[in-house]
């Protein structure tokens, strides 16, 4: 019995050996598990093999990513090599028509601060957007300096896509397996665990995507009637910087308002500004719905568990607070929790 428990052991721990060198692989299965609804789909409604489902998922599949990298390259890309061109001077002109000039009020008003100290403050901030300018043109030169790991990116995604593939063939015949290893009542419960986290897990992230849909399309629209450059590329990184709540829309677009602002250009400022309320009222109302319909919570749970686990455990807390919620309701719908009523 002991013998068996230590091998259990060793077990578990080899896998955790592994983990950090199975990442491709551990994807192509998670993504060969979003997939089975498509094959099964395939299958019943052309009542078609298995093997000619997942070719034509698999096909579909690469279309899609092939279509969003394509997307990516060509467009962010480009927008990125200019925006690196352009990015020096348009700091410089954010020192001459911002700090500059308030610098320069503040000068009148500090009559009788010596000249030297008010000298040693300007050379101290040239030196500072120097400095800014500097770790811009790095960042972007990183950034363009990623081309050069493509081709273990490559390698990578060549081994991904095959995994993909076989893995989906065997997807049957690897849950046959996993059966076998369990007895039938904990195998069914089990099911009913596994099958309702997978749909759960499915719709966060269709929810997450759907939300940034919204976000980027109401990014795009507001800076398109702002008639401001680069309108993909920042739609982009307003999405992505709203997903992320200790920063969220409001560290890219109120500072970018209090500039334009200052720069004179209080339309421009005030659209801004009106942008960023409408991304964010619109985004906390749609969220809760939206989570709720495709994971299976009551909107109020889902806000509670969002809320909560936010607040708990921070930024991880908005994945793990509605995974918990989840568990809970599927370990109760299994069986292995049982809550007893308390009449009072």
């Amino acid at each position: 019995m002991l013998l068996r428990w230590i091998l259990r052991l060793l077990i578990v721990l080899f896998i955790f050996w592994l983990l950090p060198y199975s990442w491709t692989l551990i994807l192509a299965f998670l993504s060969a598990l979003l997939l089975e609804g498509l094959v099964v789909f395939l299958q019943k409604k052309f009542t078609i093999k298995r093997p000619l489902s997942v070719l034509i998922s698999f096909l579909l599949y690469i279309g899609g990513l092939g279509t969003v990298l394509y997307l990516f390259v060509s467009v962010v890309i480009k927008q990125i090599i200019t925006l690196s061109e352009t990015l020096p001077g348009f700091i410089k002109n954010i020192y001459y028509t911002v700090i500059l000039p308030t610098i320069r009020k503040w000068e009148t008003y500090s009559q009788n601060l010596p000249k030297d100290v008010i000298q040693s403050i300007e050379d101290m901030m040239e030196k500072g957007i120097s400095s800014l300018e500097i770790f811009f043109r790095d960042l972007i030169e990183r950034l363009l300096q990623l081309v050069t790991v493509l081709p273990g990116f490559m390698i990578e995604l060549l081994i991904y896509l095959i995994a993909l593939f076989l893995i989906s063939l065997e997807l049957p015949n690897i849950k046959k397996k996993v059966k076998g290893l369990f007895q039938e009542k904990t195998y069914e419960k089990l099911s009913i665990v596994y099958s309702d986290l997978i749909k759960a897990g499915l719709g966060f992230i269709k929810a997450q995507v759907v939300l940034s849909i919204i976000t980027f399309i109401m990014a795009y629209c507001g800076l398109c009637l702002l008639r401001v450059p680069y309108t993909l590329l920042l739609s982009l990184l307003i999405v992505v910087v709203d997903i992320l709540p200790i920063l969220g829309t409001g560290s890219v677009l109120v500072p970018w308002a209090v500039v334009a602002i200052f720069q004179g250009n209080q339309n421009l400022g005030i659209g801004l500004i009106a942008l960023f309320f409408v991304i964010t009222v619109v985004r906390r109302i749609v969220e809760p719905k939206v989570l709720s319909a495709n994971m299976g919570l009551s909107p109020l749970a889902a806000l509670v568990s969002l809320y909560l686990g936010f607040k708990i455990l921070g930024f991880a807390g908005l994945f793990l607070g509605p995974a918990l919620v989840i568990v809970y309701e599927a370990l109760k719908k299994s069986g292995v929790i049982k809550v007893n009523r308390v009449i009072m």
